[in-house]
């Protein structure tokens, strides 16, 4: 469960109810690698697997290196069990694949990160779930698209390129109008966005990303809010309600409560179902090196956002850049989610429009200190030109509806000194 310290900053290094390794005393969380564990007893062996009691099976499904990771990141986001997986893409299939099955359906955003859109289009479509897109700037669009097999809600906290606060509130009471839980991707916000506190009931992070931070490891995990009710509509959550015939007739959204005193019956299911049958655990070694980096996000979080609004403000003096795009650089409601939602900072990432697809590649081919990397999140500063990579098989016209034109560029703004990445970009401007 999650611990009841409640500052980010103290959250990283102490949360999750580790003090020390209880064989060496070690203070460093050690690496666990091993598949299995030694069971006391036949009888303890039975509980285990029938749920009867919880510990080490094995490092499929729970590992104790990823147990300290899954405390203290719930613990970060106020939730009450986390799930940690084997990457974001994982988080993403996971959360919809706990909830829907063939002939069911999910309405999400349309502001998404690539991948996720071609999971949803395409690999979910043919597994029988549908994702209908609703646009977030109305909230009012999700219950258009609601009927009685729709399962989820999905969005982004603080999705890119357009870089448009979610609604989280609003769309998390319409759910819960309906008895459907909201899905947030929380991956570009840590520590300055808190979804679960505003009525999202499921958070999600690709680790790979700011709370990893170093660009070492791939993970990702599944936060459960332990604040919905499962049970209230069953008709509304079958696979929460009915008998699961590979538990001996387990019904989640009532037991595991029973069985572990919390409401966390999201999480439980994700990790003895999906993880037990599907795979894609977190390993060991990744689990560590994540731990490393979730012990400085709050800090880093702070710095990427302050050089970020540093960046932005440089930006909009230059003449070659068309247009600046930030969370608060929206007008009206748009830009007032970023403020209601965000706290102490809006992120990292800021998108610029150079004019052309000429312009963005020769921007991107003369920076010196920024890596032209693919990712987002890291402690060094990245930018990438979608036109000529991520979105490359798009003509103009498609390339707008998913908010990068040809000049697009995005930038990942790091904690280097502000005045050596101003520095920087200054000079590709000018070449």
């Amino acid at each position: 469960m999650a611990s009841k310290i409640k500052n980010p900053e103290t959250i990283g290094l102490h949360g999750g109810e580790y003090r020390s390794d209880p064989a060496t005393t070690a203070v460093a969380v050690p690496i666990y690698q091993t598949t299995s564990y030694q069971f006391k007893n036949a009888e303890t062996a039975a509980n285990l697997f029938g749920l009867k009691e919880f510990g080490n099976i094995y490092t499929r499904i729970m590992n104790p290196t990823c147990d300290v990771l899954e405390k203290r990141v719930a613990a970060l986001e106020g939730g009450l069990a986390a799930v940690a997986v084997g990457s974001g893409q994982a988080a993403s299939a996971f959360c919809l694949q706990n909830l829907c099955q063939a002939g069911d359906n999910v309405v999400s955003s349309t502001d998404l990160y690539g991948g996720t859109v071609n999971l949803f289009k395409n690999t979910l479509s043919m597994q029988g779930i549908e994702v209908r897109f609703a646009d977030p700037k109305d909230p009012k669009n999700f219950e258009k698209l609601t009927d009685d097999k729709t399962r989820a809600y999905y969005g982004e906290s603080l999705p890119n390129p357009y870089l448009r606060a979610f609604p989280i509130k609003e769309v998390a009471d319409i759910g819960r109008k309906h008895s459907i839980p909201l899905i947030i991707d929380n991956t570009a916000a840590p520590v300055i966005c808190k979804p679960i506190e505003h009525g999202a009931a499921v958070v999600m992070h690709s680790l790979t990303k700011y709370i990893g931070g170093h660009g070492t490891s791939i993970g990702g995990i599944i936060v459960d809010g332990g604040n919905f009710d499962w049970v209230k509509d069953p008709k509304r959550q079958p696979l929460m309600n009915q008998p699961d015939p590979s538990y001996s007739g387990a019904i989640w959204g009532r037991d595991v409560p029973k069985l572990t005193g919390a409401n966390v019956a999201f999480a439980i299911r994700a990790r003895v179902v999906l993880l037990r049958d599907l795979g894609a655990p977190l390993s060991p070694f990744n689990a560590f090196q994540i731990i490393q980096g979730l012990e400085t996000v709050a800090l880093r979080m702070k710095q990427h956002c302050a050089n970020a609004e540093k960046v932005v403000k440089f930006l909009e003096t230059q003449k070659k850049v068309k247009n600046v795009i930030y969370p608060t650089n929206h007008q009206g409601e748009i830009r007032e989610r970023a403020k209601r939602y965000m706290k102490g900072g809006y992120g990292s990432l800021v998108g610029m429009d150079l004019g052309s697809r000429e312009a963005g590649a020769k921007f991107i081919d003369s920076l010196k200190m920024l890596y032209h990397v693919a990712n987002i999140g890291d402690a060094r500063s990245l930018a990438i030109h979608p036109a000529t990579t991520t979105h490359s098989q798009l003509n103009d016209q498609q390339l707008a509806e998913a908010g990068v034109t040809p000049g697009y560029v995005r930038l990942s703004i790091g904690i280097e000194h502000p005045d050596d990445i101003i520095a920087d970009i200054k000079q590709a401007l000018a070449a």
